[in-house]
């Protein structure tokens, strides 16, 4: 009997296969094709309808985003990937704290505290920048990076927190309060049982800050008064403007820049041995 039911179970995984195949070689081609096309833009120097390739190839773009004599180039994404990384650190802190205080712990206030935390969600972008940006104006900090980096973390956190309280909430702390009747202290437990297993939300919290961040443009132009330039700040003007080439090479920029970075947070979790669960990447 259980040896049919498996030969069975097996026939279904076999009839299933071609399926399976064909989903996922069609979210690859939704993914990819996209990509592609701007790819062709950043290098099309004229590229008219219905021509099936551009009518001219030139490298202005990626000149421009690399080598720009007015500062938009390499600088700009130094400062953008510094941005997002700081809000990603920094949210992810808070989130971790806070869905900790949430899920573990029973204290008035704690429904209200959590309905807060996801008001940005509520708010629409627009509204929300306008009262914070009078806030930092009186406050001291706009028009400047700590202003611009608090402002995308209040944003990120809502998503963060969501994400955290759902692993906060699934990890527990049965393996923590074991490894504290076997003595070890609270920091101990905590990075030698709960830590590992919140991993997953946390690389998950840092990546999804990281890009709330890195492609934030109104939130930035306001709170930053143009003095603080970041990536889409810059990309922004060329896509309004019609200028495609530079716009796909800043778009083929933010991309790699982008992947890059998970690269390095990957790689930076397995090194320390902490990354064993997430599987980012396959």
């Amino acid at each position: 009997m259980a040896a049919s039911n498996a030969a069975a179970t097996r026939r279904k995984k076999r009839n299933g296969k071609p399926f399976s195949k064909l989903f996922v070689a069609i979210h690859v081609l939704i993914v990819l094709l996209p990509i592609s096309v701007i790819a062709v833009w950043a290098c099309a120097d004229r590229w008219q309808w219905p021509l099936l390739l551009p009518e001219e190839f030139s490298m202005r773009g990626i000149e421009e985003v690399l080598f720009s004599s007015n500062g938009q180039g390499l600088a700009v994404m130094g400062q953008s990937i510094a941005i997002a990384f700081a809000v990603a650190v920094l949210t992810t802190i808070v989130a971790a704290m806070a869905a900790r205080a949430i899920c573990n712990y029973t204290w008035v206030g704690r429904n209200a505290y959590s309905f807060l935390l996801v008001v940005p969600f509520l708010i629409p972008t627009t509204v929300f920048a306008m009262g914070v940006q009078v806030l930092f104006i009186h406050a001291g900090i706009a028009r400047t990076v700590f202003g611009v980096i608090l402002a995308h973390s209040i944003c990120a956190l809502p998503y963060a927190v969501t994400i955290m309280i759902d692993v906060t909430r699934a990890a527990g702390t049965r393996l923590e309060d074991a490894a504290r009747t076997l003595g070890a202290g609270p920091l101990r437990s905590f990075v030698s049982t709960t830590l590992p297993a919140l991993m997953p939300g946390i690389l998950s919290s840092i990546s999804m800050s990281y890009i709330l961040s890195f492609s934030q443009y109104f939130l930035t132009l306001l709170i930053g008064g143009g003095a603080v330039r970041t990536f889409a700040t810059v990309m922004f003007p060329y896509l309004s403007g019609g200028d495609r080439t530079i716009a796909a090479a800043y778009g083929i920029s933010f991309i790699l820049a982008t992947f890059v970075v998970f690269l390095i947070f990957e790689w930076l979790l397995r090194r320390f041995g902490l990354g064993k669960r997430t599987d980012l990447y396959g």
